[in-house]
C-alpha cells in the first residue's frame, strides 16, 4: 500500500531536520575558542549552520527527486502538465522564510548584545582620552567605553563594558592597551607601564580593552580564536573589549583590504598566566630597560 503524500512529506521533513541538527551539533568548522565571547558567538554559528544545512539538504534532495521522478521517458515528446497556482505552497514558502529571517535577526541582536555590542561607549559621552590626554569621540566598538576601570564590567556582555575614566594599574583590574594600525602593522602601546610592543600580551581570565586608531586607511582587528573583529578607522577611534581564557599564541589578522601587502598585515596576541604577564610587563618597563642598558653596553 502506498504511503499517503502528507505522511511521507512529514516523515521526510522530520528526517531532514534531525539530520541538520546532527550536522550542526557535530561538525566543527571554527577554530578553538579562547575567549569568553567565543562560546556565545559559536551558539549563533551553530544555529545558522543548522538552518543552512536544512536548506542545503532540502533543496539538494528536491533537485535529485525531481531529476529522477520527472525525467523524460523514452518516447515521450510532449510538454509537461501545465500547473498554475498553489495557494498552500505559496503561503508556505512565504511564511516560513519570513519567520526564519525574523528569528535570525532577533537572535543575532541578542548574541551581539551578550557580546557587549550594545554596551555604552563611555560615560563621558563616548569620549576617549589617549596617552597625551587628548579627548576624542569613540565611534563604535564591542564591550564598552574607554578607558576601562576595575569593577565596572557591564552586565550586558561577558567581555565587559568599561566606562570609568580612570586608567587601571598594571597589577590588577582590566588591562588597557592603545592599538595603532598602519600599512602594514599593528603597534600596541601600554599607557600604564609606558612602553610600546609589536605583540599584544594579555593575561588570561582578565578583561582587556583596546582603544584602536588608524594612521592611514581602514583596517580591521580580527582574532579568529576570540571571535572578535572590529574596524580600525582613521580619525574615528573604536574600542573592542574581551577576556581571553586559554593561554597561548593566536594570530591577529587585518580583515579589511588595506593595500598591496594586506595579506602580510598580521601580528600575535600572547595570552599568558597572570604571573607570566606581570613578569613580561616588568621586563619591558622603561625603568627596567634603563637599568639593563649599562650592562648591555658593557
Amino acid at each position: 500500500m502506498p504511503i499517503p503524500g502528507p505522511i511521507l512529506s512529514l516523515v521526510l521533513g522530520m528526517a531532514l531536520v534531525l539530520a541538520a541538527l546532527w550536522l550542526g551539533d557535530n561538525v566543527q568548522l571554527l577554530p578553538i575558542d579562547a575567549s569568553t565571547n567565543a562560546p556565545i558567538y559559536d551558539e549563533l554559528f551553530q544555529v545558522l549552520f543548522t538552518i543552512g544545512a536544512v536548506l542545503f539538504l532540502g533543496v539538494l534532495g528536491l533537485l535529485l527527486f525531481s531529476l529522477i521522478r520527472f525525467r523524460r521517458r523514452e518516447g515521450d515528446h510532449g510538454d509537461g502538465v501545465a500547473i498554475e497556482g498553489n495557494l498552500q505552497l505559496e503561503v508556505f514558502w512565504t511564511a516560513v522564510p519570513a519567520i526564519v529571517v525574523l528569528f535570525v535577526g532577533l537572535y543575532s541582536y541578542d548574541i551581539y548584545d551578550r557580546m557587549g555590542g550594545m554596551a555604552p561607549l563611555g560615560h563621558d559621552h563616548g569620549a576617549a582620552h589617549d596617552a597625551s590626554g587628548h579627548s576624542e569621540k569613540i565611534w563604535g566598538g564591542i564591550g564598552g567605553g574607554w578607558p576601562p576601570s576595575e569593577g565596572s564590567e557591564s552586565s550586558s556582555g561577558p567581555s565587559g563594558a568599561f566606562v570609568s575614566s580612570e586608567t587601571p594599574s598594571a597589577a590588577d583590574g582590566p588591562v588597557a592597551v592603545e592599538v595603532t594600525a598602519m600599512q602594514f602593522a599593528f603597534i600596541f602601546n601600554y599607557p600604564g607601564p609606558g612602553f610600546v610592543s609589536g605583540e599584544l600580551h594579555v593575561p588570561a581570565n582578565r578583561p582587556v580593552s583596546l582603544l584602536m586608531n588608524s594612521k592611514d586607511v581602514i583596517h580591521a582587528f580580527w582574532v579568529p580564536e576570540f571571535r572578535i573583529k572590529q574596524d580600525v578607522i582613521p580619525g574615528q577611534p573604536t574600542v573592542v573589549s574581551f577576556t581571553a581564557t586559554r593561554p597561548g599564541r593566536y594570530p591577529i589578522v587585518c580583515a579589511e583590504l588595506c593595500g598591496p601587502y594586506h595579506g602580510g598585515m598580521r601580528s600575535t596576541v600572547v595570552v599568558e598566566e597572570p604571573e607570566a604577564y606581570d613578569a613580561w610587563l616588568a621586563a619591558n618597563a622603561p625603568a627596567t630597560l634603563a637599568q639593563a642598558a649599562p650592562a648591555l653596553e658593557g
